[in-house]
């Protein structure tokens, strides 16, 4: 499926986090450890919010990370303090500029690892359920970018993880309608710029790999030596795919069935779970 990377914190140069790292998104894409495909090579896309813009920039292609000069140039001059980065193994939808990640829609990134299920069928009865108002900026053809979308019409603007629980609620309901036993298989970020929410969820409970790295202040005691630490705030935070190095104590697996919030000095983890309509009418 795919890799990606998602940074909240210090501005820091996106080639930092990109390249430089033993393991990075990039050696990823060649050599992923914990994915279902060895090789991530249907495409990328780097999204990135700057101080003064109302909205994101994002930069997609078809072609494989590796050896992308535009993204190694890109990468050594933006500096950003909240980023995401995507690399692209096609499920089945085509590989073209409009299917990569990151997806972006006003002042929000969503970026996605997975699939629902049997998506050609599911496909019609999901994108009726999309506020009208929004169908239109729909321009690809991925199950992520229609997960984004319905998250949208559950009211992303408002409440995040309710809307993303509706998300899968519906998804899970219409896929078992169909008789998808195991509809939906998903770790998704989303950010606003501002805070920062992954999520890690399949019905099968066996989700894609899923980590978040340590706090700098724990980071910091266990490797006094690492003093590229110093020039990190104490809230800066890695959520990735797989781990970027092999540093003792700096990555900790999401827990099955889990979201968190990454923003300032309000971290935490929670447990997800998705919302039927019936559960909604109950609220």
């Amino acid at each position: 499926m795919c890799r990606w990377l998602a940074y909240s914190g210090t501005p820091v140069l996106l080639d930092s986090l990109l390249y430089r790292p033993a393991h990075s998104l990039i050696d990823q894409s060649l050599h992923s450890r914990m994915g279902v495909e060895t090789t991530n090579g249907d495409g990328f896309g780097i999204g990135w919010y700057t101080v003064g813009m109302d909205t994101p920039a994002v930069v997609r292609d078809t072609g494989p990370a590796w050896n992308n000069r535009n993204l190694r140039e890109i990468s050594a001059h933006v500096r950003s303090h909240m980023f995401f980065a995507h690399i692209r193994a096609s499920t089945g939808s085509a590989i073209q500029q409009t299917n990569c990640h990151p997806f972006r829609h006003g002042r929000w990134l969503w970026m996605h690892n997975g699939a629902i299920t049997d998506f050609n069928r599911l496909r019609r009865d999901l994108c009726l359920r999309i506020d009208p108002s929004l169908f239109a900026d729909i321009e690809g053809s991925t199950d992520s970018e229609v997960m984004f979308f319905l998250a949208l019409t559950y009211g992303l603007d408002q409440d995040p993880p309710t809307a993303v629980a509706r998300m899968a609620g519906h998804v899970e309901t219409l896929g078992r309608e169909h008789g998808v036993e195991y509809p939906l298989q998903m770790t998704i970020a989303v950010t606003d710029g501002e805070g920062l929410w992954a999520f890690r969820y399949s019905s099968e409970r066996r989700s894609r790999s899923l980590f978040y790295s340590a706090e700098l202040a724990t980071l910091r005691g266990l490797h006094p030596d690492l003093t590229f630490l110093d020039h990190f705030s104490d809230q800066s935070r890695l959520v990735v795919s797989e781990p970027l190095s092999g540093l003792p104590g700096a990555w900790f697996e999401v827990p099955e069935s889990t979201y968190g919030l990454v923003r300032g000095s309000g971290n935490f983890l929670r447990p997800f779970v998705p919302l039927t309509e019936d559960s909604v009418t109950a609220l």
